[in-house]
């Protein structure tokens, strides 16, 4: 896991403050060189067993752990909700990317932009994918748990290698399965990984990817207020989430 390696390592130190693991949205807030911030990761769960191991062995305790040691949960192999929280821990602790840095615009109309008339793998389902499909040449979406049309995740070594453009959700970086997904596409393809887990650091571009597209939370409490009550990404955006695209020094993203 050397990419969430790398990005454990560039993190600067900072002191965590609050721990929120919620329905479908994990958040950690820290305060870094003292600027308060929040980080956000999908929530990863495993099956509920009565009397079977806890999910989160240090469940009411995380907040006392220091940047990088909550930050490197996103290693765990084992238990994918403290990884969860790994992720949204160094989501926290990254600096914010400058400003002419980041362009305000979401991963759908970027995926437009790339892929009419291509062949597009999107892994992960995103709600947008009926929409992007009208635009490409050809969309193929691989999911671990596939609905109507999609594909299972194990079919990624058969389409990722004749995609042009190829879309990855950020959660793979939580699941363990994101070096191995960048490792089979062509190394011909433009590689974005996108989703609110996805870290806005540079560091992913030394691993291939062209485009991050991602999410930095500009309301924290209004935010934390709406995952501790199971909101979906929908309710959580409008609690104070921007989407930002940032893409790598010397690619041009199409206008």
């Amino acid at each position: 896991m050397g990419l969430t390696n790398d990005l454990i390592t560039s993190l600067p130190h900072g002191e965590i403050a609050e721990v929120l693991i919620g329905l479908h949205w994990t958040a950690v807030v820290a305060e870094v060189e003292g600027r308060r911030s929040c980080g956000l990761s999908s929530t990863i769960e495993s099956p509920h067993l009565h009397g079977g191991g806890a999910q989160v062995p240090q469940a009411g305790q995380l907040a006392t752990l220091s940047g990088h040691e909550l930050a490197a949960l996103a290693l765990d192999e084992e238990r994918l909700t403290l990884a969860s929280v790994g992720v949204a821990a160094i989501n926290a602790l990254l600096p914010l990317p400058q400003a002419q840095a980041l362009h305000e615009i979401n991963a759908e109309h970027v995926l437009v932009r790339l892929g009419t008339a291509k062949r597009i793998a999107l892994i992960g389902h995103f709600p947008f994918a009926s929409r992007l499909k009208e635009h490409a040449g050809e969309l193929v979406v691989l999911e671990r748990n596939p609905r109507g049309g999609e594909l299972p995740a194990e079919a990624a070594d058969q389409v990722l290698p004749q995609s042009e453009v190829v879309a990855i959700t950020g959660m793979a970086l939580a699941n363990h399965t994101l070096e191995h997904l960048l490792e089979m596409c062509s190394p011909d393809a433009t590689i974005m990984i996108l989703g609110p887990s996805t870290p806005l650091s540079p560091v992913i571009f030394d691993y291939g990817v062209d485009l991050i597209s991602g999410s930095i939370v500009d309301a924290i409490d209004p935010v934390l207020g709406a995952i501790g009550q199971g909101a979906n990404f929908r309710q959580v955006h409008l609690a104070g989430v921007r989407l930002v695209t940032m893409e790598r020094p010397g690619f041009t993203m199409p206008r």
